[in-house]
């Protein structure tokens, strides 16, 4: 597939379907149109664009895998540990904890976060807005259903984050899958929300948006942390990828590193 089908592809989806493509990350955009293409056996880029314009199911199907991305519970062990020795002790002292997960994928991270907030005693006044533009992965993240195969690695990634109880207290076994616990879920309110085109719809203590940037271009890179500037509450906290940066955004005087190693920052006063 050439670069030329690539932004044709993209002027399509907007122009039928009202998804906007065009700042994502190019090489990243068209790795997940070539998987697409190989998992449905298309046959060529015209029978690609007859699908898009023709099938909404189709196209539904496309964005999905599209906008999916790879997520696990207690992904990258140092952050979930930082955020819990460096953040949730300055969020103990509000009344209600407001906080933004954006991009939530299907929600391992969410209850990652939720289970932090449970052991700090912080669950019960916490609220997590958990949201993403696939509409197929929140429907899975509200179940809180996990692949029991799975179970084993993320027991010892929670270890690795000072874990204070047995893992297996948080869910139970069914099966082949792993529920979340409903304390859990019940904390989270999933939605969805479009972070090319949408605004801010709350003030949050802390923001969650991780390995969700690095599908962007600097342009939107730069659109998303200032809606996510406006959101926090003054000295409001803000976690991001390990490989994910403020470095160009024109916000980046605006925010403090409070632990530039797992990238979380601070907002300013």
């Amino acid at each position: 597939m050439t670069n030329e089908e690539v932004d044709e592809i993209i002027l399509l989806l907007h122009r039928e379907h009202g998804y906007d493509f065009s700042n994502y990350s190019p090489a990243s955009f068209k790795r997940r149109v070539l998987r697409v293409i190989a998992l449905n056996r298309i046959a060529n880029f015209y029978d690609l664009k007859f699908a898009l314009v023709n099938d909404k199911k189709f196209a539904g199907h496309f964005v999905q895998e599209i906008t999916v991305n790879v997520t696990e519970m207690f992904r990258d062990p140092q952050f979930f540990s930082a955020l819990s020795s460096r953040v949730l002790p300055t969020l103990a002292s509000y009344p209600s904890i407001k906080i933004w997960h954006a991009g939530c994928s299907t929600g391992e991270e969410v209850y990652s976060l939720a289970i932090l907030l449970h052991e700090a005693g912080l669950l019960k006044r916490s609220r997590i807005y958990a949201t993403d533009i696939n509409t197929a992965a929140l429907e899975k993240a509200k179940k809180g259903i996990i692949d029991v195969r799975l179970v084993k690695e993320y027991t010892q990634s929670y270890i690795k984050t000072g874990g204070k109880n047995d893992f297996s207290s948080y869910y139970t076994a069914r099966y082949d899958n792993a529920i979340i616990k409903k304390e859990l879920r019940e904390s989270v309110v999933f939605s969805q929300h479009n972070l090319v085109v949408d605004g801010a719809f709350n003030e949050f203590q802390l923001i969650c948006c991780r390995n969700v940037l690095i599908y962007f271009n600097r342009v939107l890179q730069n659109r998303v942390l200032n809606l996510f500037y406006n959101s926090l509450a003054p000295l409001g906290f803000m976690g991001l990828g390990i490989k994910e940066a403020i470095l160009f955004a024109d916000i980046k005087n605006k925010f403090d590193a409070v632990d530039n190693t797992v990238k979380i920052f601070r907002r300013k006063d």
